[in-house]
């Protein structure tokens, strides 16, 4: 693969670098996306608590920075994920620490160009419904402000459904209760994100949320089902994906975001070179 990245579809592809070349240490992960062929990169929240210390941080960015990839995208910070967490949005004793992450986005967002902010929900506790709800949506709102004044293309605040049975009691499963939260909020930059993985799994329609919302995907991830490999590894059709996203218009970023089967770069057969690609129109 040459230095011009990966396409699918027409539209440039960046790795997820939290689920992508997991075999080597996570900083280094950076410098084998670029040596695989990749130009932009995506990650989860990579810092062990809300509130990262300044060389942490630099440490993130020295490590995009000397791989040459750019970052498009992060997510807030979600809690502990692997404990089982996802997310803190709904959380009304979480809020300081959705102001420390949010502080420390926007400093990497500043450096890097970064513009797509993934939010969590979080998993509702017992009987806490209509107030977990209601502090999603000042998290929304909360979040869309403070991300609102980067330079050039202000950030987007995306909002994801998950699969269903895999990720406790998270609310939003479906697109439409994504875009129902969004809406509540009322707020400018906040979107849908489509990752295919989780909504193919819940049993969406993927072409069809496609037509119907096209204008507000802010950003799509790429996996198959039911097992979160990579494109091709289940049941998904991820050709009728791209080309329901080609015909709806769609023209935000697209990631490889999927558990691979084997060594990542043995999984990457499914990409084309963004040099021979298609324009997007």
């Amino acid at each position: 693969m040459d230095s011009h990245g990966f396409s699918w579809h027409g539209y440039p592809v960046s790795a997820n670098v939290s689920l992508l070349f997991t075999e080597v240490p996570y900083l280094d992960r950076f410098a084998a996306a670029a040596a695989a062929g990749f130009t932009a990169v995506e990650t989860w929240w990579p810092f062990p608590t809300a509130a990262p210390s300044d060389a942490e941080i630099d440490g993130l960015l020295t490590a995009i920075d000397a791989a040459g990839v750019s970052l498009t995208g992060m997510n807030v910070f979600a809690g502990d994920m692997a404990g089982g967490e996802r997310g803190i949005a709904c959380l009304p004793e979480r809020a300081s620490e959705l102001e420390d992450s949010l502080v420390a986005l926007h400093r990497i967002a500043e450096r890097t160009g970064a513009r797509g902010f993934n939010l969590l929900h979080g998993q509702v506790p017992d009987g806490a419904g209509v107030p977990a709800r209601a502090t999603a949506v000042r998290s929304l709102r909360r979040a869309a402000e403070a991300l609102s004044d980067l330079p050039g293309t202000p950030g987007v605040v995306l909002v994801e459904p998950l699969a269903r049975g895999l990720n406790g009691a998270y609310p939003l499963e479906t697109a439409s209760d994504a875009l129902d939260l969004i809406d509540e909020a009322g707020s400018e930059g906040l979107a849908l994100l489509l990752d295919t993985f989780h909504l193919a799994r819940n049993g969406e329609d993927l072409p069809a949320v496609i037509s119907r919302w096209a204008g507000r995907i802010g950003h799509v991830q790429l996996a198959d089902a039911p097992d979160r490999g990579e494109p091709g590894s289940g049941t998904v059709d991820l050709d009728a994906v791209g080309s329901a996203l080609r015909e709806a218009g769609y023209a935000g970023t697209v990631a490889a975001e999927y558990m691979p089967t084997g060594e990542t770069r043995s999984t990457l057969e499914w990409l084309s070179s963004a040099e021979s690609a298609t324009p997007l129109a």
